[in-house]
């Protein structure tokens, strides 16, 4: 009996002592997994402050979220209040029920787990792992595994990092940090870009289906992917439904009410050649990651680059700000990853106002009128004039500019191999104003196509503040990529006559001054006479005297070639200098033809000095920048100055007015599509040699805005120049967005708004048809 009795007690003895050296090696191994002793741990710091990849985000003027800039994930932080309580309890209902109850780990709910997994019934026993657990392995992803003993200390490390947030956060953090943290696809990482991808709204506004649908997507958002598996995400929402119910958070009613609701996908596509304003995207990127310029990077022909790149980093606090600004930790800020959230001074409303023009214009009026003259060209798209060699050359240099050259190039192919590949169909998707075409096309043929379409660069600013109120660089970032606003440079054509005039202006001339209207004659530096000629003249006036108003309206030439030769041309380029040109501009007669290639963006600052009384101020496109707490880093304020005095500023404003209301400008005033304005606008258009470019500047009191029309190749354009002229190629495009912005309350600009009048000045600048101011002394004695 004794023995037997010893007997037991040993077995008891050895089952105690089994389950204490379990427990003392449960303990053992955890402690080591806590000290880091069998892996990574992460410390105390790491997990108070984990680390966080945060987009930047790009903000309109009216608060409006225009672009993102991130390299691994698309994700913007939200706080905790502005999470609706449907999504918590969403959450809480099918992640971890007992949330609120435990502190990390839930053995009740791990049970539960097994009992589903053993009984299959899964879908109502909820996850095993808790939040605290999940947003472990989030914070610090999982290391590859290879066995089975691996897989079992990866989930101990990951009880202990939940243990240990349970004691750094708050539940309510905990919730946070995981909404924030999780990948939701599609370029959507974190609750409030998804609540923007899949239905185009911010977090707060998400309602009990819409919440429903993005809490079930977190139990594998690759398989319950919205846009490709609409149903099986509809029934997952459907059991996170269910599953509120079965809790308590909703009804019976709530619950049916809202299963038989659709999906209600408004899911915008996250793609850095798309969106609202993809080509300023492009610009501010560029421009804020700029680095210091260093001459031997620039080659030769990019010198001019070089110096406009100097300047711009010396005296524009954008240019280059990542790399001139430090964080608190001494590192520069990196645009990707920290979260900046960059206040643009473009208006969301105005900038599609500005891209539905442009689309308006090229794909309904300006292009089917090119593709229509097509049949009558030799080598289409170029034009008559161009030889079969010279048109070769052309596609020739397009070819070695191409992507697939360099490529080809690189992979060792030679020049013959190249261009067989490049006449060698190939299947291809290829642009149109009707939506992307899927063909078969040679590369070369592809050029030519490409060549054919027109491009139009469109922006508009505010004449006060000098803040950029829309900015599109091209008619379509996907396909034509090359930003037209602020990199291309074109010949401005007659657009550079009111630089002449304002010389004259300064000096005396009034606008109703009288000049003859005959040929002008320049001696040039090589001895040759040159005469410019007017492409139209008007042979009721030739010969006779004429208004400078007159002349400017209707863009003659022999009325800016006699203001010439009143002046010299390096005078002109010194006034083109003080209205904010900075491309090189070469002094020479025939400077006012408007031969010198310069941007949209130097013509309309200098065209908003006449509206804002003689004062510069240079367009700038950022007001502030704030980290990803919301404080204010940066604050920017536009570079002005005094270019021109406040009566010449006015009496351009009346030159140019007539320009619109008398000249080349008339369609604003007459056309009803795009035009029959009441308000003053005062303007000016070009046409560059052959008709090769079309440009118009307009300016209106409050907004100013200017548009360039061309081809890539100067080569190609229209035959004639009532449709390659600027009141045709580029006007249109002003008139259709200034329709749209009239036609919004919103946005303030009305027609009865007027010019600022300078203090005093009372002068009559109707020239009527016999009273005129005939000399410089006339205009003395009206003052």
């Amino acid at each position: 009996m004794t023995e037997k009795k010893n007997g037991i007690l040993k077995y008891i003895i050895a089952f105690w002592t089994v389950i204490s050296l379990g427990i003392i090696c449960v303990f053992l191994i955890f402690f080591m997994i806590a000290k880091g002793k069998l892996g990574f741990m992460p410390s105390f710091e790491d997990i108070e402050n984990p680390q966080d990849n945060l987009a930047t985000e790009i903000y309109s003027v009216d608060g409006k979220i225009i672009d993102k800039y991130f390299i691994r994930e698309n994700r913007a932080f939200v706080n905790y209040e502005n999470l609706p309580p449907e999504l918590i309890q969403a959450l809480i209902a099918v992640e971890d029920v007992r949330f609120y109850r435990h502190s990390g780990i839930d053995l009740r709910g791990l049970a539960r787990s097994v009992k589903g997994l053993l009984t299959g019934n899964q879908a109502s026993s909820g996850g095993g792992s808790t939040l605290s657990q999940q947003l472990a392995k989030m914070l610090f992803p999982r290391e590859e595994l290879d066995n089975g003993f691996k897989l079992v200390m990866r989930k101990f490390k990951e009880w202990v990092i939940a243990v240990k947030l349970e004691r750094s956060y708050t539940k309510e953090e905990i919730i946070l940090m995981y909404l924030n943290k999780y990948d939701y696809l599609n370029n959507a990482v974190g609750i409030n870009t998804a609540a923007q991808v899949y239905f185009s709204i911010p977090p707060d506004s998400l309602k009990l289906h819409q919440s429903a649908m993005l809490v079930g997507m977190a139990k594998n958002s690759s398989l319950y992917n919205p846009v490709r598996r609409p149903e099986l995400v509809e029934q997952r929402r459907n059991v996170v439904l269910n599953q509120m119910h079965k809790y308590g958070f909703i009804t019976e009613h709530e619950r049916d009410s809202v299963k038989a609701l659709p999906l209600g996908l408004d899911y915008q596509k996250v793609d850095y050649r798309s969106g609202i304003a993809p080509y300023f995207r492009e610009y501010l990127r560029l421009t804020m990651t700029a680095t210091k310029p260093v001459r031997e990077k620039y080659p030769s022909w990019l010198q001019q680059k070089f110096t406009e790149d100097s300047v711009e980093w010396e005296t524009n606090p954008l240019y280059g700000w990542c790399n001139k600004n430090v964080k608190p930790n001494g590192e520069p800020y990196d645009l990707y990853n920290d979260g900046l959230k960059i206040i643009s001074t473009i208006d969301s409303r105005m900038q599609k106002y500005a891209m539905e023009a442009v689309e308006q214009h090229l794909r309904y009026d300006l292009q089917p009128e090119f593709d229509g003259s097509l049949g009558s060209l030799r080598n289409p798209p170029f034009a008559n004039n161009m030889t079969k060699e010279e048109v070769d050359d052309l596609l020739n240099r397009s070819m070695r500019q191409s992507e697939r050259y360099r490529v080809l190039q690189a992979s060792g192919k030679s020049n013959r191999q190249i261009i067989e590949n490049f006449n060698t169909p190939v299947e291809m998707s290829v642009f149109s104003w009707a939506g992307e075409i899927d063909t078969l096309m040679t590369p070369m043929d592809s050029i030519k196509w490409y060549l054919r379409y027109f491009r139009s660069s469109f922006m508009a600013m505010d004449t006060e503040t000098g803040q950029v109120r829309a900015y599109v660089g091209g008619p379509n970032y996907k396909y034509f990529m090359f930003d037209m606003v602020k990199d291309g440079k074109r010949q401005v054509g007659s657009t550079v006559k009111p630089f002449l005039y304002t010389l004259a202006m300064q000096n005396g001339y009034m606008p109703c001054t009288k000049v003859p209207y005959v040929n002008q004659q320049f001696q040039m530096y090589d001895g040759t006479i040159w005469e410019p000629k007017d492409s139209d003249i008007d042979e009721e006036k030739d010969g006779k005297l004429v208004t400078l108003k007159w002349g400017l309206a209707n863009s003659k030439n022999r009325i800016s070639a006699w203001v010439m030769k009143q002046f010299n041309p390096p005078a002109v380029v010194e006034v083109m200098k003080r209205l904010g040109v900075y491309s090189n501009i070469d002094p020479v007669p025939s400077m006012f033809l408007g031969t010198s290639d310069i941007t949209l963006y130097e013509m309309l600052g200098a065209f908003t000095t006449y509206a804002n009384l003689g004062v510069y101020i240079k367009p700038y496109f950022v007001t502030r920048i704030e980290d990803k707490h919301g404080n204010v880093i940066d604050n920017f304020l536009p570079y002005q100055h005094e270019a021109i005095d406040e009566r010449t500023a006015f009496l351009m404003l009346n030159l140019m007015q007539a320009v619109v209301d008398e000249g080349t400008g008339t369609r604003l005033r007459n056309r009803p599509n795009y035009g029959q304005f009441k308000m003053p606008i005062a303007g000016k258009t070009g046409t560059t040699q052959n008709h090769s470019d079309g440009w118009f500047i307009g300016i209106t009191p409050k907004l100013a805005a200017g548009v360039w029309t061309g081809a890539d190749l100067r080569s190609v354009h229209f035959r004639t120049i009532a449709s390659g002229q600027g009141a045709n190629m580029a006007l249109p495009i002003w008139g259709y967005f200034y329709k749209k912005v009239l036609a919004d309350p919103t946005l303030g600009i009305t027609e009865d708004q007027i010019f600022k009048k300078p203090v005093g000045f009372n002068v009559d600048m109707d020239c009527g048809d016999e009273e005129t101011i005939n000399s410089a002394s006339d205009y003395y004695e009206f003052f």
